[in-house]
């Protein structure tokens, strides 16, 4: 009868510490690939800074296409929609670097960019050729509004 008493006393002891469960939340980061940055984003900052009210740009990345759809009004009071293609290659010491070109012959992206702390919901790109220049992106629904905006291009 003492044994069966200690261990229902272990077991009430037991159980106690497993009901504390302290888990800790880590965030859970993605290998950049098309497919995980494939939909839409909103560049959320630039360079430590919020875009100015009323200013935004918008990316979709097509991943079986490798190309995306870019809406942005930083540049002009109306929506500009861009295409283009787009790049990732693993550079051996940065790691993830995604590049693009736009349609038309317009050239390249100002930058290449390093592809880092992504999930799925953020992911945070920095320049290859300036550290500190830096663009948050967080994932989201293009709106309605702004899409049709740049179809009228």
């Amino acid at each position: 009868m003492k044994n069966l008493l200690k261990l229902a006393l272990a077991a009430m002891v037991l159980s106690s510490l497993c009901a504390c469960d302290d888990k800790v939340d880590t965030l859970q980061y993605l290998e950049v690939t098309p497919n995980n940055i494939s939909g839409s984003w909103r560049l959320e900052s630039s360079c430590d800074a919020p875009l100015a009210d009323g200013n935004y740009v918008y990316i979709d990345f097509d991943r079986k296409e490798r190309s995306f759809e870019l809406y942005q009004n930083t540049d002009s009071y109306a929506t500009r929609y861009i295409t283009g293609r787009y790049f990732i290659y693993i550079d051996g010491e940065a790691g993830a670097v995604i590049r693009g070109d736009y349609d038309y012959g317009n050239g390249a992206w100002t930058h290449r960019y390093v592809v880092s702390d992504l999930t799925s919901k953020r992911m945070v790109w920095t320049a290859l050729d300036d550290a500190n220049y830096v663009d948050i992106y967080v994932r989201c629904e293009i709106p309605a509004s702004i899409r049709s905006a740049g179809d009228t291009e």
